[in-house]
């Protein structure tokens, strides 16, 4: 497992929200400590604003805040369609499976669960941006079928359309496009696309599936019932 340098640290911008100003000073604290970038923000609407004009590589975000929540805020930043999109991670305490599905369908790729010690933030943090610094060694561009996936420029062309999808969408349909036909267990999906360090509810694939079906249509993503899921060429 690859661990980010000083020199990494040092070009990465990471976003906090919370309207709670000790819980912020930990996580800016903790986090400068570290050597990135750090800016704030007390509510989803201030996030949004700042996300703009920053771009962050990960925001970590709470849910419940006045003004704008955490998942509004998502939304909003993932239809700004701002690319390279950012790592977005809900800091919170709630636990339900309604929050998390909530947060997925909003566009969040991860959940941060609160009260969280120093070491394992730090450590959780390195697992989200490990994501998007690491060595790309796919081919740039994968076509099945109908469907290319154009890792440079981060768009998927389904019929001749270019489709922007975000960052778990993406990644999810290259794991599926990597060996179609294959079926991917839910384990695979789960370590390959959110890796072995992320706890997510039961439903974040299901959530994930769902909505790349309604990008791309019905026919491409086959559902193995009890096993996942399989990537099928409806062109043969």
């Amino acid at each position: 497992m690859e661990t980010l340098t000083n020199k990494d640290k040092s070009n990465i911008h990471i976003l906090l929200v919370d309207d709670e100003q000790d819980i912020l000073e930990f996580l800016k604290y903790n986090l400068e400590r570290e050597g990135y970038k750090i800016h704030t923000a007390k509510n989803g609407q201030q996030a949004v604003e700042i996300f703009q004009s920053v771009r962050p590589s990960l925001i970590i975000m709470d849910v419940m805040m006045p003004v704008m929540d955490g998942i509004e805020a998502c939304y909003a930043i993932r239809k700004l369609n701002l690319f390279p999109q950012p790592v977005i991670a809900f800091l919170t305490s709630r636990n339900e499976d309604y929050s998390q599905v909530a947060g997925f369908e909003a566009g969040a790729d991860d959940y941060i669960a609160k009260p969280i010690r120093p070491r394992l933030l730090v450590s959780k943090v390195e697992a989200l941006l490990r994501r998007i610094i690491k060595p790309v060694r796919l081919p740039k561009i994968t076509e099945v079928g109908n469907i290319k996936v154009d890792r440079d420029k981060y768009v998927v062309i389904s019929q001749d359309k270019e489709i922007q999808l975000p960052k778990k969408e993406f990644e999810l349909l290259e794991l599926l496009l990597s060996k179609p036909q294959k079926v991917f267990t839910r384990d695979e999906i789960l370590t390959n696309v959110w890796g072995n360090e992320t706890i997510v509810g039961e439903r974040t694939i299901d959530v994930h599936i769902r909505k790349l079906r309604e990008k791309l249509g019905d026919d491409y993503i086959r559902t193995i019932k009890g096993v996942g899921y399989t990537f099928v060429d409806s062109e043969k």
